[in-house]
């Protein structure tokens, strides 16, 4: 197909591109006299649209709602430990209390998880953390083990 393709019969692909409507051409095309916009009113006349979302004056959709954020109140829960701070913790036993006492995590953490971000070379035993994969290849490539 490719070898014979030459500039002129280059054609758009079929469907690709709707004829134009073509109005006011008399009562049998069924788009005449009024060329389809119906009698009066602002979409009859010419120029006569409005705007996104306008609801003829009154106070559209979007600014009647109030504008209210959103934060997730399990996001105080949770929280997001690095590699290389846990490698910090030095070599012995880690969990959630130890990483609190420590300042790493806040207080009101329930849930921690570690994230492949810098490295370990210390070998810690851990419990009740969460780990990405690579994070506990990581580890486990460190000579630490985890305990779910």
């Amino acid at each position: 197909m490719a070898g014979n393709m030459k500039l002129n019969n280059l054609k758009p692909a079929q469907g690709s591109r709707i004829a134009r409507k073509r109005v006011g051409r008399g009562i049998g095309s069924g788009n005449g006299k009024t060329c389809g916009r119906g009698h009066k009113g602002q979409h009859s006349r010419s120029g006569g649209y409005h705007k996104v979302g306008f609801e003829g004056g009154q106070m559209p959709l979007q600014r009647r709602l109030p504008k209210v954020g959103f934060s997730s109140r399990k996001s105080a829960e949770s929280a997001v430990l690095r590699l290389h701070e846990l490698g910090s913790m030095g070599e012995g036993d880690v969990d959630i209390d130890a990483l609190k006492a420590a300042g790493l995590v806040p207080a009101s953490t329930k849930r921690v998880k570690v994230i492949l971000s810098g490295k370990i070379e210390s070998a810690v035993k851990t419990s009740g953390l969460q780990f990405t994969p690579g994070a506990r290849k990581a580890v486990e490539a460190a000579g630490g083990s985890i305990q779910d």
